[in-house]
């Protein structure tokens, strides 16, 4: 891309897609009014919880065409996705304030997502295509107590798209970038009576880039690209008023190459793919709901090269719970699940039955949430979760909250029994978190600032070592870490065309290992900067046109290096910011939007997200979106 086309893209796109110019004045002044199913697992306003919920909107998706789900998540305040903007098909790892992926759990429409081949059970966002997403609710902090397992520093509730018309409709999107991206995507839907249907197809190819840096300066690595294909079929039957089953099933599958390691090039296989099916249901009564879901996950992983393997997973998911309301100003929520992890050669099987319950108490201002949550598992035994949350709001201008609680992270089935490493007497992961803050809504709630501070404490935690009565190395309850920080964002509406939004993360924390004789601990995260910035201005000129732009500053980290005797080293990876923008322009008639995303505007390579590593440099993406 050249200069001259840069700085004509700089001077028409001056807007952030991720951040919310694209809703209408009208909604962002209502903020306390939005009503989330992730904080209380039901519809509940912003004003009633004292849960931080971050939302990421069905217009924040659309303007994010030229990007993936591990890119918008990486816009989100207090997370960070490694490898976001690294070779397109590289691995995406979660650090959701500070904690590593493990401790974040991802819901698919509100039903757990669980990869028991990954070693920590975490799953791999790349095999949910952002096309078929309605919107994204990011809830932080522990929420074991409703959630169980793995919702130690928070959770992101993906909810999918379902029909919306009486009539037949449809949506489609083409759009072609840098590195020869193609990307396709179709919806179709009827919402009816008795019966409604949303089907979606996605379609994604890529050159990418040599995933691997090449310092020898012959740039002569193999690209690494990948192929991806999705599928969802979302359908709903209305048996009567009150009572709502839905179906889905959904298949993903990508197929690409990995590099040789860091600093090595490399071409070799690799593919991966998800089928996800089940169903949730919902059935009204006079003071409640009863809901029920089911999920389950089979999950394969396969590399190739010299040495292949394949990796195979399977998650059952069921869970039914109710939310009564006892008296007009008290709520219960009360349920049961029970989940299996299935790790597939050597075939082994471990599972967990979690009965929970949650009150819900609401006085003029004040909100109150006092809930617990007991877990048995048929290997460790059992334990126990809490979560204490007060919130009061003065005048629909001054919301304060303390969150109290703690957390959770089962042993994963591939950690217990797995081929590298397992040892079946391994314990639970076990977190305490205290948060707090406050929320100011002024000038008719155009003018929002908040800020919070937490500070969370995982103990037991597993980690690889070697064991002297053993002779070799295995998985170990073992070390301690601390990890706190602060949160602050600002959004200012201007006018009804304007917004302007920016936010400031600082965390940081110490990992303690409870060594023979003595325990040793170091500062710092790894990969997790200590301090990173968002900004964003989005604007609507006239009709019909939005243009965006964003600045995201990421800090100072540290990796580690290994040397060919895999000795450990620590390395220093410098901060670094880039500048992304979009601009869209909807043709009268409302049929058709033609749109043009740019990330990277200046072109920075010269930095690392993973030591070793490439990253993109300057690249566009240019496309239509159509409706029938």
């Amino acid at each position: 891309m050249s200069k001259k086309h840069l700085w004509l893209l700089m001077l028409s796109a001056a807007g952030s897609s991720e951040l919310i110019a694209q809703q209408a004045a009208d909604t962002i002044t209502r903020q306390l009014d939005q009503v989330v199913v992730t904080a209380t697992k039901s519809p509940k306003k912003l004003s009633e919880t004292g849960k931080i919920v971050a939302i990421i909107s069905r217009q924040d998706i659309d303007h994010s065409v030229g990007k993936d789900l591990a890119q918008v998540l990486n816009e989100q305040t207090g997370i960070i996705v490694n490898g976001a903007n690294s070779n397109p098909g590289k691995d995406k790892s979660i650090f959701f304030r500070g904690a590593s992926d493990k401790y974040t759990l991802i819901l698919l429409d509100g039903v757990p997502l669980n990869d028991p081949s990954q070693v920590g059970g975490q799953y791999d966002i790349r095999l949910i295509p952002l096309n078929t997403i309605e919107r994204i609710e990011i809830l932080k902090g522990s929420q074991s107590v409703l959630y169980g397992s793995n919702a130690v520093a928070g959770v992101i509730n993906i909810i999918t798209r379902t029909a919306e018309s009486a009539q037949t409709k449809g949506a489609g999107t083409l759009s072609y970038g840098t590195y020869k991206t193609l990307k396709g995507a179709a919806d179709f839907g009827r919402k009816g009576k008795i019966f409604e249907y949303d089907l979606n197809y996605q379609y994604l190819n890529t050159d990418g880039i040599a995933e691997a840096r090449d310092t020898s300066g012959k740039g002569n690595f193999p690209k690494n690209g990948y192929n991806m294909q999705a599928f969802q079929a979302r359908t709903g039957f209305n048996v009567n008023d009150n009572l709502k089953i839905s179906p889905y099933f959904r298949f993903s599958e990508y197929k690409g190459s990995i590099s040789a390691g860091a600093f090595y090039g490399g071409h070799d296989p690799y593919t991966a793919s998800l089928v996800n099916t089940g169903l949730t249901a919902h059935l009204k009564y006079n003071r409640g709901t009863v809901y029920a879901n089911y999920g389950y996950d089979y999950t394969q992983r396969s590399y190739g090269g010299g040495y292949p393997v394949t990796f195979q997973g399977r998650f059952h998911h069921a869970e039914a719970f109710v939310t009564h309301r006892i008296l007009e100003n008290l709520q219960l929520v009360g349920g049961v699940a029970y989940q299996t992890y299935t790790l597939v050669k050597p075939d082994t099987v471990n599972n967990i039955i979690s009965p929970y319950a949650s009150l819900f108490y609401k006085y003029k201002g004040l909100n109150v949430e006092l809930g617990g949550r007991y877990n048995h598992d048929n290997k460790y035994g059992s334990n126990s979760t809490y979560s204490f949350n007060p919130s009061y709001l003065v005048n629909r201008t001054l919301k304060v909250f303390v969150n109290v609680s703690s957390g959770f992270r089962a042993p994963s089935v591939n950690e217990l029994y797995g081929p590298y490493y397992a040892n079946p007497n391994l314990t639970p992961e076990r977190s305490h978190t205290i948060e707090g803050g406050a929320q100011l809504f002024l000038l008719s709630e155009k003018l929002s600032i908040s800020a919070d501070y937490f500070d969370r404490v995982v103990k037991n935690m597993i980690t690889y070592a070697f064991d002297a009565g053993l002779g070799r190395t295995i998985y170990i309850n073992r070390d301690k870490q601390h990890d706190h920080g602060v949160e602050a964002e600002v959004s200012y509406v201007v006018g009804n065309s304007l917004t302007l939004k920016a936010s400031y993360t600082y965390v940081t924390g110490e990992t303690t290992q409870k060594l023979p004789g003595k325990d040793t601990t170091f500062s710092g995260l790894q990969l997790r900067p200590k301090n990173s910035f968002q900004f964003s201005a989005g604007v609507r000129p006239f009709k019909g046109l939005f243009v965006s732009s964003s600045l995201q500053v990421t800090g100072q980290r540290f990796d580690y290096a290994y040397d060919a005797s895999f000795n450990k080293s620590t390395v220093i990876l410098g901060k670094y910011a880039l500048w992304n923008a979009y601009a869209e322009y909807q043709v009268p008639g409302d049929d058709l939007s033609i749109f043009v995303d740019v990330k990277n505007i200046l072109n920075k390579t010269n930095y690392y997200e993973v030591y070793g590593y490439s990253v993109q440099g300057s690249n566009l993406t240019a496309g239509v979106r159509i409706k029938l």
